[in-house]
């Protein structure tokens, strides 16, 4: 598999099509056919050779989403830096990966100057936004007007495409690296799973450095599709987004799903071309998914469950299974079967496999894996063995092949011996009517080692006591499952850059000075 050749394929099968949108930019097919390949022109002469790393640190745009071709076009690869990170840990994912070339946009011009300083190795800044080029840096348009198109360099199959860096906040950055093959893949997977190919319209709401953001890219492309970019989430603009550019597909996760149509301004917009949501990131809610089939019919729910490491792919929980009544309703709260040329095993600690309906570690394998943590055989080591991949999320097989995720392995709560996984609890806060956000979480307690502590944040105008929410659980789940104790917010809960709640972030204070059981 070629990444390049995605593009190829693109401009040869709908070169007058509307390749991508950002602000009132809009470039056809063969527009994007014809620069791409001039700035991988200009990438080379920067001196990207074969397999040199170009990192970009922007938010999401046209030009961005061109990088993802015209880098390895040039022969080089692609690193893309997380926004949220502060310069010293962004200097640390430049030293892993020994980018040569670094490409920023407005939001990150002050920063790209200080890592130009700190790190020598970088040969040129470009800058990608819409101000006026910085002194000291390149101006994106202008390398394209005056360089001539390059023949492609021919990167493919085994040969590494781009590494995303996961963590960070903590100790050293991981990057994931992915070859050409595992994304190629990756992409050919999603179109088999989706129920529609022709003329898809996608509005990008992740960011282009987190693989979710990334990975619709690929198989967008691979369908001749248009790339609706958005440079981060905002409600407002996903809803004009969809209404001007008759959007028809979008990745959400759970919170921005319920961000979205809890939005005042909802019922203004014609939302009616989107007709396919893949959500992720963490399973959704009951009451959620309820809410949202009810506000937007005609929308066809798929989850997806994956990490990066796995090329972001790895199960799909199809339409067809998104039902709560009868024999089959059991199924809405799984991740789905495993997608084309995935497996999937259950594993205990021992390392057997375990059958049907017994929890443990979720593994998988597939031609979507990483090659390895770039430079970090060790730590590869730790996840990929024998060619499969432990993902560290706990969970189990019904008879169906079906998976459902309990939760994070690290996040499981152990409180007076019993294991609790914080799904759980959190799908029973959502079924209260006051509940708006949830987050549940272990901390300390002297009694029982670790307690259930929940999080939450009510629904403007809502009104619940700690005492009511716990009796309100108790009868949905066990009684040792409950939360001994419930924190109420006004603030939106943090979320991570991949849109999950950032359940370090809640969790750590209450552990300060204290060792966790687990």
């Amino acid at each position: 598999m070629q990444g390049t050749l995605l593009l190829k394929q693109a401009v040869h099968r709908n070169r007058q099509g509307i390749a991508t949108v950002c602000g009132t930019r809009k470039r056809l097919w063969h527009e994007v056919g014809d620069r791409v390949p001039r700035m991988a022109a200009a990438l080379r002469r920067l001196g990207v050779e074969s397999g040199a790393f170009v990192a970009v640190l922007a938010m999401n745009s046209d030009r961005y989403l061109e990088l993802f071709y015209a880098v390895p076009w040039a022969g080089g690869c692609f690193a893309p830096m997380n926004v949220r990170w502060s310069a010293q840990e962004n200097l640390l994912a430049l030293r892993d990966c020994d980018a040569v070339v670094l490409c920023v946009d407005d939001s990150f011009v002050e920063q790209g100057h200080q890592l130009r300083k700190d790190f020598p190795g970088l040969k040129a800044v470009i800058h990608i936004g819409d101000v006026p080029t910085p002194e000291g840096m390149l101006s994106y348009e202008q390398l394209i007007a005056s360089n001539e198109p390059m023949e492609d360099a021919d990167r493919k199959g085994d040969d590494l495409y781009a590494v995303f860096y996961t963590g960070g906040t903590t100790g050293q950055p991981k990057g994931v690296a992915l070859t050409h093959n595992a994304l190629g893949h990756a992409a050919t997977a999603w179109l088999a799973m989706i129920p529609d190919v022709e003329d898809l319209s996608f509005a990008y709401v992740g960011g282009f450095f987190h693989f979710s953001g990334a990975s619709p890219v690929h198989y967008i492309t691979m369908a001749g599709g248009t790339h609706v970019v958005l440079p981060k989430f905002d409600p407002l603009l996903m809803m004009q987004a969809i209404q001007e550019h008759k959007v028809t597909n979008a990745v959400l996760v759970p919170t921005i799903v319920n961000m979205f149509i809890s939005h005042p301004d909802f019922d203004k917009y014609d939302l009616s071309s989107l007709r396919t949501c893949v959500y992720g990131g963490s399973p959704m809610p009951e009451a959620l998914m309820a809410a949202a089939a009810a506000k937007l019919p005609n929308l066809r729910f798929y989850q997806i469950y994956g990490m990066t490491e796995t090329g972001g792919f790895a199960t799909m929980l199809r339409w067809r299974d998104h039902v709560f009544d009868g024999p089959k309703a059991e199924r809405i709260r799984s991740c789905g079967q495993p997608g084309p040329g995935v497996e999937v095993k259950i594993v205990s600690p021992d390392g057997d496999t375990l059958p049907p309906r017994e929890l443990g570690e979720i593994a998988m394998r597939s031609d979507y894996l990483m090659m390895g943590y770039l430079g970090k055989p060790d730590q590869t080591a730790e996840v990929l063995r024998d060619g499969w991949m432990y993902s560290g999320d706990a969970g189990y097989l019904d008879e169906d092949g079906y998976l459902y995720v309990a939760d994070r392995v690290k996040d499981m709560i152990v409180t007076g011996g019993e294991n609790v996984y914080s799904i759980e609890v959190e799908r029973a806060l959502f079924q209260h009517p006051a509940i708006h956000e949830a987050a549940v979480i272990g901390i300390p307690s002297e009694e029982w080692g670790e307690q259930v502590h929940a999080v939450v944040v009510l629904k403007p105008g809502a009104t619940a006591t700690e005492d009511e929410l716990i009796a309100h659980c108790r009868t949905l789940i066990g009684g040792y499952k409950c939360p001994k104790s419930v924190e109420f917010r006004s603030e939106p809960l943090p979320l991570a850059p991949k849109n999950t709640v950032m359940k370090n972030v809640l969790r750590d204070p209450y552990w300060v000075g204290q060792e966790r059981k687990i």
